[in-house]
């Protein structure tokens, strides 16, 4: 456990160093305007009482799945005896894959969709959105993660490697600052973008529906969920919930009860 907490820690380091970089970026060069204030307080205010929730509440973390499987021989990829370069990079796909699943199933699934409706009230769209979530939704998110963990038996090091990549991916993608017009093909023919993943904070249904992806953007293209292009193009873009356009989703309160209400 103490292993499991220093590489949590390591891997929080990396994410808040992310997190500061493309804060500062989208200062400097935003593609929209966004007000923080208020908003920014109830969104951090989230994820702390999430990451506290987590810790409390939920018994086992992605870590200590892995070491769960790798010390009881669980899952497909403790029987085989792969380069660890190879088993790395086969974790991380899988689990990209596992998210983007479960990013698809929030919009389909109602009693799901309740608990990810929160991050999508945000009526602007930058990176503190990222830390936007609901508790329980976090908790799901981890019990889900972990499951696959420990099915399919990912080792530790690759498990830490998608931790850091994938909440770094999770911020870069909800950042309020665009790549190089050069640069977003490119990037975007490998990677999710801000710009591919603004999209889905669009308040239009079929726009939402789609660019589910956070780190790889091919699951969004093998599945049919891709859309290129906003209808209205990136700054016209009408951010969050068309029911929620207004200040509510800005207070704490209403944002944890907002799963709640019918």
């Amino acid at each position: 456990m103490d292993i499991d907490f220093e590489a949590e820690t390591i891997a929080f380091a990396f994410v808040a160093i992310a997190f500061v970089i493309f804060a500062a970026i989208e200062l400097a060069f935003p593609v929209r305007r966004a007000r923080r204030g208020k908003r920014w307080a109830v969104n951090v205010a989230m994820f702390a009482i999430g990451t506290i929730g987590v810790r409390l509440i939920v018994p086992l973390s992605m870590l200590g799945s892995a070491e769960l499987a790798a010390n009881n021989g669980w899952g497909v990829l403790t029987t085989l005896s792969w380069p660890d370069w190879a088993e790395v990079a086969i974790t991380i796909i899988a689990l990209d894959l596992a998210l983007y699943l479960q990013h698809w199933a929030t919009h389909r699934v109602p009693l799901l969709w309740r608990l990810h409706k929160v991050h999508h009230s945000d009526g602007a769209f930058d990176v503190s959105t990222a830390a936007r979530f609901h508790p329980l939704e976090l908790m799901t998110s981890l019990a889900w993660k972990s499951l696959v963990v420990l099915a399919l038996g990912f080792p530790a090091l690759g498990v830490f490697a998608f931790i850091v990549l994938f909440n770094v991916a999770t911020l870069f993608t909800h950042a309020n600052f665009a790549l190089p017009r050069r640069a977003e093909t490119p990037v975007r023919s490998l990677l999710v973008t801000p710009d591919m993943h603004r999209i889905h904070h669009s308040s239009f249904g079929d726009e939402t529906d789609s660019n589910y992806g956070t780190l790889l953007s091919g699951w969004d293209r093998l599945f049919g969920t891709y859309t290129a292009e906003a209808k209205k193009g990136q700054q016209r873009i009408r951010i969050g919930l068309a029911e929620y356009q207004d200040d509510r989703p800005n207070g704490l309160l209403w944002s944890l009860f907002l799963p709640f209400r019918r």
